[in-house]
């Protein structure tokens, strides 16, 4: 079968269905969500039951670069510096200085084993270099792991910020392949210009992000997720357009964005999730779709040894120079070198050769897909075994967080008052993300002329408003009355709805 723009709707639907639905045998049996998703793609392509013929590589590449836009400023939407602090250097060293020892490690080896040239070798270490933050954490939750200290932001932030690093050695390899001629000296000034107007347009996007979602208000409410999607979009390709590392700008604007408050944050951090969700399987499943197995169990026995090598040799003696400097014991490198899974980056990545028409990027590409379904399938299914013999593992509080949520106002917040803004009050004008809200208090509703409105769909605070406020204590409510009036306050017990 040959896709068409008559039946790539059908298709497509069928696929994406199957493959949400192939999330409950995932969580049952241990297998990562996201593999189930290349084996629908697989099943569906050329030499599968499916038939469906399919080999572009620049659409794929597209497609790919496209996902990992919105993978990775979901990630860092919800990415909190408190949490990131502690582990920020050791976090930066994994993302950086450990993906080129991995890189150049695999890259010795491979020439060694797989009739390469150094820099085909490097290449290839530098394309399966990166971890992946959506096969990690897609694991972690369905098993309901919990894990000890600050090992899952550890976790959670070098897998989110070692692709584009990953994405510039590969660029870097690719321009020496293509240009033999070329020194590595030449790639100095690459690394500095890319990883510098990366941040510098990054940090900026994201200030301007912020600025704009406090100030701009908009008569639909559903506009608002458009409004952040262009700007993602426009991140991406003005850094990519005047040579900066985009998925790097990307990831810093989401990170600047998503520790600032602003409005529709649950909302929209929440849409993003999904967003990145979609993108997942849709990237997968293109993936499974251009992928030929019968090309790739030749391989298998390369393929079988420097996984192996990735696996047991490379990452680890990357992790443990990493984090040894920090004073990180070694239980903890342990369980972050066992936890290096391969996913959906260094397929994208392996595209790029295949565009660009490199000697052997075949042999390249079907390598590295065999090393990605290797290091799923030995590491990933093994997680919570390892987490438990290095006595690592905790209980997963994740999983009654509903059921906290439901006593939540009852035991904690157990005051409500109502606050009626009067005329001259400082808060009017602001948007309630902005008037400086404590800890343990919330608005938790607002009634605007009888009509009771939700404070995420609130763009700017009124006269008249009367603000539902919940709080521990009184003593809480002093600062935000403070925050909200400059007269007397007006305030009205009411009964608790919980």
């Amino acid at each position: 079968m040959t896709l068409s723009s008559g039946n790539i709707l059908l298709i497509g639907s069928v696929l994406l269905i199957l493959s949400v639905l192939t999330t409950k045998t995932s969580s049952r049996f241990g297998i990562p969500t996201l593999l189930l998703f290349l084996v629908v793609g697989m099943l569906a392509g050329a030499e599968g039951p499916g038939g469906i013929i399919f080999y572009d590589p620049k659409s794929v590449q597209f497609i790919g670069s496209l996902s990992l836009c919105f993978i990775l400023f979901s990630g860092g939407l919800d990415s909190r510096l408190k949490d990131i602090q502690p582990i920020l250097w050791p976090g930066i060293m994994l993302s950086t200085v450990g993906i080129i020892i991995s890189a150049a490690l695999v890259g010795v080896f491979a020439m060694m084993v797989a009739g390469f040239t150094l820099i085909e070798g490097l290449l290839l270490g530098a394309i399966v270099s990166s971890t992946d933050a959506a096969a990690v954490f897609s694991i972690i939750r369905s098993m309901g792991m919990g894990l000890k200290g600050k090992l899952r932001p550890l976790l959670e932030f070098e897998s989110g910020s070692n692709d584009p690093m990953a994405y510039l050695l590969t660029i870097a390899f690719m321009y020496l392949l293509l240009h033999p001629g070329a020194s590595v000296v030449h790639l100095i000034p690459l690394f500095f210009k890319q990883m510098l107007w990366g941040a510098v347009i990054g940090f900026g996007m994201g200030k301007v992000m912020h600025y704009v979602f406090f100030r701009i208000r908009l008569e639909v409410d559903g506009l608002y997720s458009v409004l952040l999607i262009a700007m993602v979009l426009f991140t991406y390709s003005i850094s990519d357009y005047i040579g900066g590392n985009s998925f790097l700008s990307v990831y810093i604007a989401a990170f600047v964005l998503g520790n600032k408050d602003f409005l529709h944050k649950r909302s929209l951090t929440k849409h993003f999730e999904g967003t990145a969700w979609l993108m997942q399987i849709v990237l997968f499943l293109t993936l499974g779709l251009l992928v030929n197995p019968s090309q790739i169990w030749p391989l298998a026995g390369i393929g079988i040894l420097i996984s192996l090598f990735l696996i047991f040799v490379a990452r680890p003696l990357s992790v443990h120079f990493c984090l040894r400097i920090f004073g990180i014991n070694h239980r903890t490198r342990a369980f972050v070198s066992w936890v290096g899974l391969r996913g959906a980056v260094p397929i994208v990545f392996a595209t790029y050769p295949l565009t660009a028409h490199i000697a052997k990027a075949s042999m390249i590409f079907n390598l590295v897909f065999f090393i990605t379904i290797t290091s799923v399938l030995v590491q990933g299914t093994t997680m919570p075994m390892i987490a438990r013999w290095l006595h690592l593992l905790v209980p997963d509080k994740s999983r009654k967080k509903s059921l906290l949520d439901k006593e939540l106002a009852s035991k904690i917040k157990s005051l409500v008052v109502e606050f009626e803004v009067l005329p001259g009050f400082i808060c009017i004008g602001k948007p309630i993300a902005e008037i400086g809200i404590p800890h343990n208090t919330m608005i938790v509703m607002v009634n605007r002329s009888d009509v009771l409105i939700t404070p995420d769909n609130i763009a700017f605070i009124e006269p008249y408003d009367k603000l539902m406020i919940m709080a521990e204590n009184k003593e809480l409510l002093e600062d935000i009355y403070r925050n909200l009036s400059i007269g007397k306050r007006h305030e009205k017990p009411v009964p608790s709805p919980f």
